[in-house]
């Protein structure tokens, strides 16, 4: 991972077409970070950005930082800490301003808004409201003074949340939404949220306001992408972006009147750091910086004693693999093939679902398998990196209708992206790249149908065409199977037979164990899998 992204990173500045901000003694520096993902160590780690931040205050920069979300989950030291530890290192590094990414929820509502209520820096968001007030959950914006002027932050969540997280965790015990992002398919709600966010700290006399936003620039995020809040608001003079993992130095985006907005992001798991600067004569510059060499020794302490209290933990090996078991394309590492191909560890994950369960067909989204196995030893911390939700096994009795229906919506974006690509298991299909994709969402991203011609084609369970008519045991976790995650509500009132009997990093390693002895074997040595998918290329 860090050798692919410090090559990606090294590209992206040798084509860079901005020239790099310098911040200069007085000015104003805002450092910023987006989807860490529990990257305490990896690529530059907290302790270079720590040395960077004291090195810019040091040379009489006023500074602030700030983190557009994702923090918390991605690695064993936020899934066995439920974030705690990633909090704690935030404050000991002295962060100002933070934004909830869409997996800050992932260890329920009740964890983050502990997390939100008593950390030492403010969590905003303009449009994460009540449902049942009106209001927002979290301040809109904060005001800092810096440098003689005030400066405000507008966090801004996206509204595939609702979805990209825990759908219940966003509902009441009826399964009613109390929680919303202003997700409406025009995106008027967000950009009205952001907007008032906007005036009412201009109202307040902010000089200066910048975004903190975790939205993303992906098409799949339209209409709420960045570039869209910026282009249908006034008033904010740059936002700092995050949800895509994408590396912008430095972006001018018009703004609905028609103005130049920087628009910038880091990328991932902090291969950099983002700096943006104002100067004394209100110019404003971003650059990333991603080759520092100096650590702040206090701060390698901190992670350090962090990671001896789970170091015995995670060592501990639970099995061997005799392949390389990956979710990256092996010719090409930085493309996620987890989610729009077969793998052979999407097959392992879901045989192990259904190997443990019992049932007929087994789905596992490819957004939940989260990094490679590499041949040899296995270790639980191993394991929790590649399942690091914490979701528990859970199996439906269901149709073969909704089964369809699954695919369907799972296959929707291909050949793009999705993580909600399912790999499965006991069943096999085809993906007809011809036919456009005719799912329907509702406003949260939840599946209502599919109104014309399907792509998904000869579905097979057990060996046998499936019926659309029969009943099927179906594995899967919580997340999908009541919860309703990636828009997969078709199962949510389908009676369960089993109710999260095991977290699923438990469950891959009790198949691994138990049923293939303790390894894996050449069954699963084909990266792209045994031929559960078939992609059938548009012509």
């Amino acid at each position: 991972m860090k050798r692919t992204l410090s090559i990606l990173l090294a590209l992206m500045m040798a084509l860079c077409l901005f020239p790099a901000a310098v911040a200069e003694e007085g000015d104003i520096v805002i450092l910023y970070t987006n989807d860490v993902h529990c990257a305490v160590d990896d690529n530059l780690g907290y302790a270079a950005l720590a040395a960077y931040k004291a090195e810019m205050i040091e040379s009489g920069n006023a500074v602030a930082l700030v983190d557009a979300g994702d923090a918390i989950q991605g690695q064993p030291v936020g899934t066995l800490s439920k974030g705690g530890f990633i909090v704690d290192i935030m404050e000991f590094v002295g962060y100002d301003v933070a934004v909830p990414g869409n997996h800050e929820f992932d260890y329920g509502m009740d964890v983050f808004l502990d997390i939100a209520a008593n950390t030492d820096y403010p969590y905003l968001s303009a449009n994460f409201v009540s449902l049942e007030t009106g209001e927002p959950v979290l301040d809109a914006y904060t005001i800092m003074d810096l440098a003689g002027k005030k400066v405000a932050f507008v966090g801004i969540c996206t509204p595939r949340t609702i979805t990209s997280s825990t759908p219940a965790y966003f509902q009441n015990e009826e399964g009613e939404f109390i929680y919303g992002f202003c997700q409406d398919d025009t995106g008027e709600g967000l950009y009205a949220a952001v907007q008032k966010a906007i005036d009412d700290a201009r109202a307040e006399g902010a000089d200066y306001v910048i975004g903190v936003a975790h939205l993303g620039i992906e098409i799949g995020c339209s209409p709420w992408m960045s570039t869209e809040v910026i282009a249908n608001t006034t008033g904010m003079d740059a936002v700092l972006d995050g949800h895509s993992h994408s590396i912008i130095e430095q972006e001018l985006v018009d703004n609905k009147d028609g103005q130049d907005v920087v628009l910038t992001s880091t990328g991932t798991a902090l291969a950099a750091i983002g700096v943006l600067t104002i100067d004394a004569e209100g110019g404003i510059a971003s650059k990333l910086v991603t080759d520092y060499e100096p650590r702040d020794e206090k701060t390698v302490a901190f992670v350090d004693d962090i990671k001896a209290q789970l170091e015995d933990e995670l060592n501990t090996v639970v099995a061997s693999s005799d392949v390389d078991l990956v979710i990256y394309a092996p010719e090409n590492p930085e493309v996620r093939v987890i989610r729009n191909l077969e793998t052979n560890l999407g097959d392992l994950c879901a045989d192990a679902y259904r190997s443990v369960s019992g049932a007929d067909v087994a789905f596992v989204n490819g957004g939940g398998i989260r990094a490679n196995i590499a041949a040899g030893d296995v270790t639980y911390g191993d394991i929790i990196t590649v399942h690091p939700y914490g979701n528990e096994l859970c199996m439906v009795e269901t149709t073969g209708q909704q089964i369809l229906d699954a695919l369907e919506m799972g296959s929707r974006n291909a050949p793009d992206e999705n993580g909600g690509f399912l790999q499965v298991s006991g069943l096999t299909y085809e993906i007809n790249l011809n036919v456009e994709s005719t799912v329907e969402v509702d406003e949260n991203g939840m599946f209502v149908g599919v109104a014309g011609e399907r792509r998904v084609q000869n579905v097979t369970i057990g060996g046998e065409p499936l019926d659309p008519e029969a009943t099927y045991t179906l594995a899967s976790h919580n997340y999908m199977l009541k919860n309703g995650g990636d828009g997969f509500n078709m199962f949510v009132d389908d009676p369960l037979i089993l109710e999260d009997v095991m977290l699923d990093n438990q469950v891959l390693i009790t198949y691994i164990t138990e049923t293939l002895g303790g390894a894996v074997g050449d069954a699963y040595a084909e990266p792209y899998g045994e031929g559960r998918i078939v992609i059938i290329p548009k012509e």
